[in-house]
């Protein structure tokens, strides 16, 4: 017979289990109350310890943090140094830009890392423009002819040659080596046109969008490392500081009548471009080209037929100056390890200032300072 006792207690054990259910699922309850319930608190954000704490829980008016807003960039452009929220991979492409003055002023300069002044014939120089991180639908022309030293400034940059028509050396060096080129005299006309506002051979333009097209069609490699440059926020600081003043810079290439200046502004810490005088600016933008690392080089020039065609010699190295926040550091220039034109003092390479960066290649002769005036 069963007692009264043991009917009892088995009585208070199953109101015990009962009582103890209903605590589990209110607790459960209260776990799955509405995020919505809670507008100051976010969910667990990467990085959070994940135990629930207040300690981790961020107020949802708080906005995560983006490069430019106090956090690190994801990545860095290897010709610029900027940062980037995603990865600078495209190829570099080397655009060989008009510099007459009736092709003045060009467009898409601005978009360029980086830009390149040599002499052509007859006096005037050109401008090779290296596009690599910017990938927007600009125009970009005037384009004229490549050189063989244009070719070698192209390759340094595994880039792209971008060009129309070219001297018979040159041709002879793309077609011998194979080169990865798109001349709109040869057959890569499709991604180019021709300007009704401009008179020929003035009148000549692409875009990045059309010459990535054309290098995807001619089969040449879209990617591949484009050559890294030494960047740091405070550029070359021991150097700098212990360079003379350079808030003003002159440049004679050739011809007297020909003058490139540039003037430093303290407030956006670039240096503005001019040409005899005048703003050198973009025709799309009205924008005045500027950089924030002017670099000018010496090197021996030859002059080889009688159409004033010219060697440069790009391989032996030689006086540089580097222009930064408003002063000069003298150096040298190399051909580094990786084929790359470096500058250096002291055999150490200087760091540039993140930004854009204008090189310059003056003649030796008379010789390199006779070129160069700054102050």
């Amino acid at each position: 017979m069963i007692s009264k006792r043991w009917m009892g207690n088995k009585r208070k054990g199953a109101m015990l289990l009962l009582m103890m259910l209903l605590a589990v699922a209110a607790g459960g309850c209260a776990a799955e109350k509405p995020a919505d319930s809670r507008p100051d608190e976010t969910a667990e954000q990467p990085g959070n310890s994940g135990g629930g704490g207040a300690a981790d829980v961020q107020p949802a008016e708080e906005p995560a943090e983006e490069p430019g807003n106090g956090a690190a960039a994801a990545f860095t452009a290897p010709l610029t140094g900027l940062g980037r929220e995603m990865e600078a991979a495209a190829r570099p492409i080397a655009v060989m830009i008009n510099n007459f003055p009736k092709a003045r002023p060009q467009s898409g300069l601005p978009h360029a890392d980086m830009v390149w002044e040599v002499l052509a014939e007859g006096g005037i120089t050109r401008l090779v423009a290296i596009f690599q991180s910017e990938e927007d639908d600009v125009t970009i022309g005037p384009v004229r002819s490549i050189r063989p030293y244009l070719i070698d400034l192209g390759d340094t940059f595994r880039a792209v040659l971008a060009h129309a028509g070219g001297s018979n050396d040159a041709y002879a060096i793309l077609q011998r080596q194979k080169k990865p080129d798109l001349d709109e005299i040869g057959s890569a006309g499709a991604y180019f046109w021709r300007d009704k506002s401009r008179k020929a051979p003035h009148n000549l333009y692409t875009s990045l969008p059309k010459l990535r097209d054309g290098a995807a069609d001619k089969g040449y490699a879209s990617g591949g490392e484009a050559p890294a440059f030494t960047f740091a926020a405070e550029g070359a600081a021991d150097a700098v500081a212990a360079g003379a003043a350079a808030e003003h810079v002159e440049l004679t290439f050739l011809l007297k009548s020909y003058k490139v200046s540039y003037d430093y502004d303290p407030n956006t810490k670039t240096y503005g471009r001019f040409i005899n005088g005048e703003p050198h600016t973009d025709l799309t933008s009205s924008e005045q080209l500027s950089a924030s690392n002017l670099v000018v080089i010496g090197a021996k020039h030859r002059t080889y037929d009688d159409y004033g065609r010219l060697e440069i010699d790009l391989q032996a190295g030689g006086p540089a100056v580097l222009f930064q926040f408003g002063r000069a550091v003298e150096c040298r220039w190399v051909r580094g390890v990786d084929d790359v034109i470096r500058i250096e003092k002291d055999g150490v390479e200087l760091p540039f200032v993140p930004g854009k960066t204008y090189y310059h290649i003056v003649p030796m002769s008379p010789n390199f300072e006779s070129h160069l005036l700054y102050r």
